[in-house]
């Protein structure tokens, strides 16, 4: 939804006259099917990591023929015929698929009747999982070079691949002043700062965790990002009060980019999304719970570049901070790094293939 919102913002934004509409697909479907699509993916990557790891890989591997893939696939044909209904009446110039669900199902329409609108697909992770690979596509567009190589590896031609990272909002591609951004919140733009965005898992809830870090020796504050976790955000304002000027607790907020730009690293879920946001920003990540399959690519990823450590518990976070902070030089090289990865401008890049027109941007 963030990469369709993010792409939906670059059209708003382009010259001339260009239009988008973002649907979601399960504003489309039956509530029954939606709650097994979306509430029982959650509980099983929540409760039961390893058997969601299993499904990833097994699902991979499932040859497109095999009788559960053609089961799976009539089941979400007869779920979402209203889908196709609301893409008919639009009459769009062109799809841009955001997520393999769609992207299938309209891969059907074209095959078996006609369906003639050109259909983009964006993988919006480090990985391609074969349920993103269809015939007659219009094009493919992939986070880095070893998705694309993976994409040709899969069959798809690769003047149809398009390697433009993973579209994130214009807001994360901005040039923001440390110092000014510092000020709205109340931090000191000079000491050094960490920003917690998850805890769970192996590392325990965001106040747990904020208390052990705020325990550790050296100077640094620390921002709690507890979204829309009540209790966990009146956790963490009693903390903050016993850590006067060096905890920040936050709710839900629009302002995450300039949090982000206050921050030195950020520890988070490696999501494609959240990631991508990171290195547009140059911010190094300490990853952890990562969900098997899609996040544990990712991370790979991140690892494997040098933009990301990996704490698989509390005391491997405390040690991993408490390292950085006694080797700034190590950190400054991960921020440089995440910047050389970074694509903000991800979405322009997508539209204008779309378009057939490059458009402009800060960094062309």
């Amino acid at each position: 939804m963030r990469a369709a919102e993010a792409i939906r913002a670059a059209a708003n934004a382009a010259p001339g006259d260009v239009e988008a509409t973002h649907l979601d697909v399960m504003d489309y479907v039956p509530s029954a099917f939606r709650k097994m699509y979306t509430e029982f993916y959650l509980k099983l990557v929540n409760k039961a990591p390893a058997l969601w790891g299993y499904l990833y890989q097994a699902s991979n591997d499932a040859r497109p023929d095999s009788t559960m893939q053609q089961l799976r696939r009539g089941l979400e044909r007869l779920n979402t015929r209203a889908l196709m209904s609301a893409i008919d009446e639009a009459q769009p110039d062109a799809i841009v698929c955001t997520h393999f669900l769609p992207a299938e199902i309209l891969a059907r329409a074209i095959r078996k009747r006609g369906f003639t609108t050109p259909v983009w697909v964006q993988v919006t992770d480090f990985d391609l999982h074969r349920m993103w690979v269809h015939e007659n596509m219009a094009g493919y567009f992939a986070g880095n070079e070893e998705v694309a190589y993976r994409m040709r590896r899969c069959g798809i031609a690769p003047e149809r691949i398009h390697v433009t990272g993973i579209p994130i909002m214009p807001a994360f591609g901005q040039t923001l002043e440390r110092a000014a951004c510092a000020r709205e919140f109340g931090l000191d733009p000079t000491s050094t700062t960490f920003l917690l965005m998850g805890g769970g898992a192996g590392l325990g809830s965001l106040e747990t965790v904020a208390e052990r870090l705020l325990a550790l020796e050296g100077s640094f504050q620390l921002i709690v990002l507890a979204g829309k976790n009540a209790k966990a955000l009146a956790a963490l304002k009693l903390l903050e009060a016993r850590f006067p000027g060096r905890l920040l607790a936050q709710g839900f907020t629009d302002k995450v980019e300039r949090l982000m730009a206050c921050a030195d690293l950020v520890i988070t879920k490696p999501g494609g999304l959240t990631s991508s946001e990171c290195l547009a920003m140059g911010l190094p990540m300490i990853v952890n719970s990562p969900i098997p399959g899609q996040e544990e690519r990712n991370a790979d990823y991140l690892l494997e570049q040098g933009v990301a450590l990996k704490a698989v518990d509390g005391p491997t976070l405390e040690y991993r901070i408490a390292h950085l902070l006694a080797h700034p030089g190590q950190l400054a090289a991960m921020s440089a790094r995440a910047r050389t990865l970074g694509r903000a401008h991800a979405a322009g890049e997508v539209l204008g293939h779309v378009l057939g027109t490059p458009l402009r941007t800060p960094s062309n």
